[in-house]
């Protein structure tokens, strides 16, 4: 399989205060993390309570800059991206939260916000857009009427479906 995700001595350390006359002191958050993953492949990180889980996301997902090593998305190195490619690798890479109320607005339709990704990523028309979305959730379990509730409108189980294959 190809590997489509390359993370390779990454670092990200913040320099935080220790007071006004104590300096600064420097938090190691990520301290050489390495590891590939293939296409069709999930990644699980766990981890004990501020072990550096949310700030390798972060980092894969290119909302922050790691402090050093090398990461590559698809081949590319990250690092030398310039503001285009790297809105373009952003596309290549999501999160799926193990809470499906972390991931989901409440404030916006299930439908709506299937359909999202189809808006930003694709020239699909509305209707189509609705159609995948639909045939989707027809996959995972869910009825079309589900398109137009609200993420408090389900249950625990069905909100932590997940309407890609594989997640």
């Amino acid at each position: 399989m190809a590997v489509v995700l390359t993370a390779r001595d990454l670092t990200r350390h913040y320099e935080v205060s220790r007071g006004l006359f104590k300096g600064h002191a420097t938090v190691r958050a990520l301290n050489g993390v390495s590891f590939e993953l293939e296409a069709g492949k999930t990644l699980a990180v766990v981890g004990e309570s501020g072990c550096g889980k949310s700030t390798l996301a972060r980092a894969l997902t290119l909302i922050e800059e790691p402090s050093s090593g090398s990461l590559k998305i698809a081949g590319q190195e990250v690092a030398g991206a310039d503001k285009a490619q790297r809105k373009q690798l952003r596309k290549d890479v999501q999160m799926v939260f193990q809470s499906p109320y972390a991931s989901l607005n409440p404030r916006q339709k299930i439908g709506d916000q299937l359909a999202e990704p189809l808006l930003i990523n694709t020239k699909l028309s509305a209707a189509e857009r609705r159609e995948k979305v639909q045939a989707m959730m027809k996959q995972v379990g869910l009825r079309p009427e589900h398109y137009q509730r609200y993420p408090h409108m389900f249950s625990g189980g069905s909100a932590s479906v997940s309407p890609w294959p594989g997640q």
